[in-house]
């Protein structure tokens, strides 16, 4: 197989992958616990993974912030060592894990819920039927595709799945809050996107 044969099927594969990920009703009752939640009741949403998880979900929560819903990225194990403080009434979680058994996930929800009692878990996973699933109120499933890493062990495809979930979440959260150019321009100074939401909001004036 040729470099670009190659590249083509790697490309083919994932966009398989994102086509393939299961449309269940979960992604409209994520979309509720977070409007709920952080839209009307003032909470905020609260991500975590560890390792390439925890990556994709600080991205999600920097994105999240920049479309009108407060967010912060707590990492699992600092949360052991006093960061759990950061959660308050009205929280939520949107916590990610290929495996669904993360031990420093799984011990943050037992931490998480020993603090607040009330507090609900959005789940990003690859296996439905792990304990970390089972735990959720909101399970989320990627449909656990095979890494296209010729070792089939690196996180490369998963990563693509939690990604694009997470791209899901925040684009039907903005519709479902009417989050507009003009709110975008107030949470964007600086930059190219700062200027350009500026100019959306003055050309719809």
């Amino acid at each position: 197989m040729s470099s670009k044969e190659n590249i083509r099927s790697i490309l083919q594969r994932e966009a398989d992958a994102i086509l393939n990920i299961p449309i269940t009703d979960e992604f409209d009752k994520a979309v509720a616990l977070i409007v709920d939640k952080v839209h009307l009741k003032k909470g905020k949403l609260v991500t975590s993974g560890m390792g390439k998880a925890g990556q994709i979900a600080m991205n999600i929560a920097t994105t999240f912030c920049s479309t009108g819903i407060p967010a912060v990225f707590l990492h699992p194990s600092e949360a052991q060592h006093g960061d759990l403080g950061v959660l308050q009434e009205n929280d939520i979680m949107l916590v990610i894990s290929n495996s669904g058994k993360t031990r420093e996930i799984l011990e943050l929800l037992t931490l998480a819920t020993r603090l607040r009692p009330d507090i609900q878990f959005i789940v990003i996973t690859g296996n439905k039927d792990s304990e970390l699933a089972q735990k959720a109120n909101v399970c989320l499933f990627t449909g656990g595709p095979e890494e296209v890493c010729p070792l089939k062990l690196t996180p490369t495809t998963s990563t693509t799945m939690m990604t694009v979930i997470g791209d899901i979440l925040v684009v039907s959260t903005m519709e479902a809050t009417g989050f507009d150019c003009k709110q975008y321009a107030l949470r964007h100074h600086g930059g190219y996107l700062g200027q350009l939401s500026r100019q959306q909001s003055l050309d719809k004036e």
